[in-house]
């Protein structure tokens, strides 16, 4: 008798999930971006989920709160109720965070489920062209030569372009003080404003910037050269290898939200990402397709929190 009580409880919770799910969105939702408004997790966040509020009937509204390595609103996110309507669309710096951070009020591994990837963005390292770099290793000799002059802005402490610049350091092998700024906008002012030396930037933010001449890229920190620069090198291919870093814009629920609601959610999100429109959209960004199961992305999340973690230690990252 207990065994059928607890089998008939499955099934009415399983019956429950997928009515649940049917329903799902009945109303508004909320997508939390833990970046500032024009960010490239921003602007891709906004261009896909306009196009799922349009596939689902339902408003889906964007709500920034920055801060804390984007740990402000992935906290958010990781309490709010497991309904599926409250959504985490967050950069990879969802990764480094919890491997930087002294403290976190969040267990990123464990209280948020990845669901789908948006996109990779290619990450360009930015100078300002006065000072007269043709080439990634014109600076790197430059800053070799004088010790203690170097600097580089960063989105914040803990940020993903917080690593990406330790990496290239160590890479380098030359010094450089950090200057972390409240988001991408004011890090690469200081660049054109000839005050930082080096910024790695979102592909999206740089463009524009570096179309108007008033900032050069040098290279790509992704693994492969970007579909948009194909003549720009990789920082591997500029000699500096060990200073990879690839960035990627995604989405996450509450770990405890209902598996159908996951499904449900990854399903509108991928049939935005293959509509010609969103598609050409990202294109035009420099956004190239990540496309990859939801189980297959929150396997690379834990793999890339452990990874980003030993090179944290190793190169003495922590933000308290």
């Amino acid at each position: 008798m207990r065994r059928l009580c607890i089998a008939v409880t499955l099934v009415l919770a399983a019956v429950s999930g997928q009515a649940f799910a049917q329903a799902w969105p009945s109303k508004p939702v909320r997508v939390v971006v833990p970046l500032t408004a024009g960010s490239a997790t921003d602007v891709m966040a906004r261009i896909v989920f306009d196009e799922v509020s349009k596939q689902v009937g339902q408003p889906i509204v964007i709500e920034n709160r920055p801060g804390a390595g984007n740990s402000i609103g992935m906290n958010a996110v990781a309490k709010a109720d497991p309904d599926g309507y409250t959504i985490l669309a967050n950069s990879s710096t969802h990764t480094v965070s919890p491997a930087v951070r002294a403290t976190m009020a969040l267990d990123t591994s464990n209280d948020l489920s990845a669901i789908i990837p948006l996109g990779n963005m290619p990450v360009v390292i930015l100078f300002n062209p006065s000072k007269g770099y043709q080439k990634l290793s014109d600076f790197v000799d430059w800053a070799r030569a004088n010790p203690g002059k170097a600097n580089y802005s960063s989105a914040g402490a803990g940020n993903s372009s917080h690593l990406n610049g330790e990496l290239f350091k160590r890479a380098g092998k030359f010094e450089a003080v950090h200057l972390p700024f409240k988001g991408a906008p004011e890090a690469m002012t200081e660049v054109i404003a000839g005050r930082s030396d080096f910024y790695f930037s979102p592909l999206v933010n740089a463009l524009p910037l570096m179309k108007d001449g008033k900032l050069k890229a040098l290279a790509v920190s992704n693994a492969s050269r970007a579909s948009a620069l194909p003549d720009l090198p990789t920082i591997a291919q500029a000699g500096y290898p060990q200073g990879e870093y690839n960035f990627w814009a995604g989405v996450f629920l509450p770990v405890k939200t209902p598996a159908p609601i996951k499904e449900k959610l990854y399903a509108e999100v991928k049939k935005a990402l293959d509509s010609p429109s969103v598609r050409d959209k990202l294109k035009n960004l420099g956004a190239d397709s990540f496309p990859i199961t939801s189980a297959e992305f929150d396997a690379l999340v834990k793999k890339e929190i452990d990874n980003n973690s030993q090179i944290a230690k190793a190169a003495n990252i922590r933000v308290e």
